[in-house]
């Protein structure tokens, strides 16, 4: 009897996804608001219902595609996970033409443009102990995503070198990112600068192309 009770309760959870634009769009809208308050509350303080009233949305059509404030948490993380990889992806696919400068700007410029995104993925991984294989899998996709990169700029680097510096890099991106989202951080946009100056030397002594 539980345990039917159990796959009635699972069967329930099920996130409904939507067939049509329309619904597409709704479900967007759904996800925006929730990073949103994910973002500025936190986990635990977030209310599906303060999400449902930031989309504009009623209730009962934010529990018809999350039927549960965990699975949204789970949604936006696996969103932000592929906004983050299919943009690197981007990046891969013009590496051999930009310059060590340039690619260096477009790995920065990755998580810093994700700012409300990243804000609430991190709140999120913060109070869900139980998502940590999540990060750890983006983390790991990233840090070889990264070494592929410097692999296509320079095709004689040793793998575990390119491993090695795809390491660096990639928590260079996290501390941009990070310099982005610090409430009344001052030298702000020069300490970014320095970061992004930073990177770029680093490309290119490590790539060996100026």
């Amino acid at each position: 009897m539980s345990s039917q009770k159990s796959t009635a309760a699972a069967d329930a959870a099920v996130r409904r996804e939507p067939r049509r634009q329309r619904g597409r769009d709704r479900v967007a809208a759904l996800l925006q608001a929730g990073a949103a308050v994910f973002a500025e509350k936190g986990y635990e303080a977030t209310t599906m219902t303060e999400v449902a009233a930031r989309a504009g949305a009623s209730i009962g059509s934010l529990y018809q595609f999350f039927p549960s404030k965990e699975a949204l948490a789970d949604a936006l993380l696996a969103g932000y996970g592929e906004q983050v990889l299919a943009g690197l992806q981007a990046v891969e696919a013009r590496a051999a033409r930009l310059s060590v400068p340039d690619l260096a700007d477009a790995l920065i410029d990755l998580l810093v443009g994700l700012k409300q995104e990243r804000v609430a993925a991190l709140a999120l991984i913060e109070a869900r102990r139980d998502a940590a294989a999540q990060p750890l899998a983006l983390r790991d996709a990233l840090r070889a995503g990264v070494a592929r990169i410097l692999a296509l700029r320079a095709p004689g680097l040793p793998p575990e070198r390119a491993l090695a510096m795809a390491i660096v890099v990639l928590l260079q991106m996290k501390a941009a990112a990070a310099l982005g989202t610090e409430p009344g951080l001052k030298a702000r946009t020069a300490a970014l600068a320095e970061l992004r100056r930073m990177t770029r030397l680093y490309l290119a002594e490590g790539l060996g192309q100026a």
